[in-house]
Order: structure tokens, then sequence, then C-alpha cells
């Protein structure tokens, strides 16, 4: 699957799950502190520029944290009318923050596009910043931006596998789950909803 889909769309669904199910009920946070961020940071070396010399502290954490509120209250959003992340559904951010925090982190590096065409292959676009290095969180927001205005948004959902708190992209018509565990999962609970209700 990823293969298929856009560095952007990549970036931003890693982004969203850092927040996971922790296997007991409740949910995990791979950013729960700096060196969870340094760690994730560095596990994108393709998608973010200097990722391997990067180390987060705080202030980092927090513009990263903050952003990625943002970005799980769009993607509730943007699968209207279905229900969002159980994770969520209590603590949404209201959309007018969510949108005014992802646009004033993705101005924080002002970029230019840029051109590169290697020989035998298709000329490819990509934006650099005006001066020194991308601040972090302004390259997660213009991914952000450019996987919700995009087509891989249409194909978004939730999982609303018992216990699962993810998003994922609808690979096939039939799909309910973002993977084959929590459909297992899915199917069991509805075996014992139904015997629960005919005992």
């Amino acid at each position: 699957m990823r293969d298929s889909i856009s560095r952007d769309t990549g970036l931003t669904l890693d982004l969203a799950l850092t927040v996971r199910h922790d296997g007991d009920g409740g949910t995990a946070d791979d950013l729960a502190d700096p060196a969870g961020l340094t760690a994730w940071v560095r596990a994108h070396p393709d998608a973010l520029p200097g990722a391997d010399r990067f180390t987060a502290d705080a202030e980092d954490l927090t513009a990263v944290r903050e952003l990625r509120a943002a970005v799980r209250a769009l993607f509730a959003r943007a699968v209207r009318p279905d229900a969002p992340s159980p994770a969520d559904a209590a603590r949404l951010l209201p959309v007018p923050e969510a949108l005014r925090r992802l646009n004033d982190a993705a101005a924080r590096t002002p970029t230019v596009p840029v051109l590169r065409w290697a020989e035998g292959a298709g000329p490819v676009a990509r934006r650099r910043p005006v001066r020194g290095e991308d601040d972090l969180t302004a390259v997660l927001a213009q991914a952000a931006i450019g996987f919700l205005a995009g087509p891989d948004r249409q194909r978004l959902r939730a999982c609303h596998a018992p216990r699962c708190v993810r998003y994922f992209l609808k690979e096939h018509p039939r799909q309910e789950w973002c993977k084959p565990s929590c459909g297992n999962r899915a199917r069991v609970a509805r075996h014992h909803e139904r015997h629960r209700r005919t005992a």
C-alpha cells in the first residue's frame, strides 16, 4: 500500500497514527516525550529533510503534538458523516481552530518550488525553504495540507473495530477496518453480542 500513496499522504497518516491503541483498552502516544518525537522523525528520513540529525526538545514536542491534534480534528471532519476515531470523539478541536493551527504551522517556513529533471526520468517539483532548513512543523503541516486537499482524502476512514483508534485509507470497496486483526476483533465482538442477546 505504501508505494501507491504520496509522500504527503504517508507522512500525514503516520503523524496521525502516533496515537494508537495500547493493547489494554486505552490509547498510547508515540510522541509522549522528546525522545519519542526524535525517534519518529528519524524513522522518516526520506520525507523529513535532516531527520538523521534531528533531536527534539520540549518546544518541538509541543508544536508537533498541537499540529497532530489539528490534523486528527480535520481527519474527523474528512470522514463525515461517519464517526471519527474513538480517540478523538470526546476531544476534537473546533474546525476553525484546527485550520488556524495547520495554516499557521505551514507558514513557519516560506518555500519556493524547485524543479529537478534527471536524465531518463520525468520532471519532479519539490518545495525548498527560502532560507535555511525547513521547520519540522511547517513540513508536517504542508504535507497535511497536501493530503487534505488531494484525492487520497476521499479514501480516508476511521476504523471502528473494538479498541481501535486508527485512521486508514480505504483500498477496496468492502474494506471496513484498518487491518485484518481489527476485522477479526469486530467479527468476534458481533458474534458475542448476538449470543448475549439470545441467551
